[in-house]
């Protein structure tokens, strides 16, 4: 989000930003000219992908301040957005707003989605039906926007209520193949829920445009330490999945209505409280099952040493609370808009190191 320090209102310059910045790949427009969107190089390792995280956030702040706004990582923007006002002028934009205008209206939110490779469609079609069990602890652990309109929503994603208001916002289905998922594309945008495949918004999806299944369930991270630690349980989830896949076994049976039971109760609590067991439709402990993921994960993130880093990294997720965890304190403690804005901002930049000359 770009924000006016002084306000904390949204602010109309990711077109001139992104013009600044002419030739940077992976800095891009949104649906909201309030939005700018960062994408990193294909990464192979988290330390990799945290040096990229950093220099983009890193480049783009230094832009934002140029235009005289600063650049927050939040999932909502916390004092409200003029809507459709500030629709990025695309013909795709245009159209999305034509369609499916109040929804469209209040979709200026941010997400952090995670490309993961695989060596086939079909591969990745089994592994969207794996996945669906783990969706709401990815969601409780990136928890990151739990204020909008200046007030404090009650629930840790209030980015995932609003964009579950698109029709196409749902968990994957347990197709056979990538035959059977692309049917259920092609009848989505048949049936007017979607106006084509990169509109068809499930939590998890293949990639319309990579060899990759596209996790897109968090919201963005508050932090680069929280992207990278949910881009390596999301990569040894997938690596988990395309194991057992190969393997023959069978899917855990988990039903549609458990899983969303499960998102809800992520959406609303994040980790602090009571979740939803997708397996049972049981409430439990939202630590619980952030566990019981870890534990499921444990030998791909070996086999890719990554078993420290994440590990770290969830401590220091424990000692400092999720993205809502925080954003909710300095909301509570700041006196006025500007101070939490910018705390809001300086947290957006932890651990980021100062980006190279240009």
């Amino acid at each position: 989000m770009l924000l006016d320090p002084s306000t904390g209102a949204t602010v109309l310059a990711a077109p001139d930003l992104v013009r600044m910045l002419d030739g940077e790949p992976g800095v891009q427009p949104e649906l909201m000219r309030f939005q700018v969107e960062t994408a990193t190089k294909v990464c192979t390792s988290l330390d990799d992908l945290g040096r990229e995280l950093s220099r983009l956030r890193r480049l783009v702040t230094d832009a934002a301040a140029h235009l005289g706004c600063c650049l927050v990582a939040s999932g909502t923007a916390p004092f409200g957005t003029p809507g459709l006002a500030a629709l990025t002028d695309q013909p795709r934009y245009r159209e999305l707003a034509c369609r499916y205008g109040p929804i469209a209206a209040d979709s200026g939110t941010c997400g952090c989605h995670v490309h993961v490779g695989v060596p086939s469609r079909d591969l990745g079609v089994q592994v969207l039906a794996r996945l669906r069990p783990w969706l709401a602890s990815l969601l409780a652990v990136t928890a990151n926007s739990p204020i909008a309109d200046g007030c404090d929503t009650g629930w840790a994603s209030w980015r995932y209520m609003i964009q579950s208001r698109w029709p196409t916002v749902r968990t994957p289905a347990a197709w056979p193949d990538a035959a059977g998922y692309d049917a259920a594309v092609r009848h989505l945008i048949a049936w007017g829920a979607a106006l084509d495949e990169r509109s068809v918004y499930f939590l998890a999806r293949l990639s319309p445009r990579y060899p990759t299944v596209e996790i897109r369930v968090a919201d963005v991270c508050l932090d680069v330490g929280t992207t990278v630690l949910v881009a390596g349980l999301t990569r040894a989830l997938v690596a988990t999945a395309l194991a057992e896949a190969r393997q023959g076994r069978p899917l855990a049976p988990v039903s549609a209505p458990q899983v969303a039971a499960a998102l809800d109760a992520a959406a609303r609590q994040g980790l602090a409280g009571t979740g939803v067991d997708p397996f049972t439709g049981q409430a439990v402990d939202a630590r619980t099952l952030r566990s019981r993921l870890l534990d499921h994960v444990c030998g791909a993130l070996t086999d890719r040493a990554d078993t420290q880093i994440v590990t770290r990294l969830l401590h220091r997720l424990d000692d400092r609370g999720t993205g809502a965890d925080r954003q909710r304190a300095l909301f509570t403690r700041t006196a006025s808009a500007p101070a939490f804005i910018q705390a809001l901002a300086r947290a957006t930049l932890s651990g980021c190191e100062p980006a190279a000359r240009r």
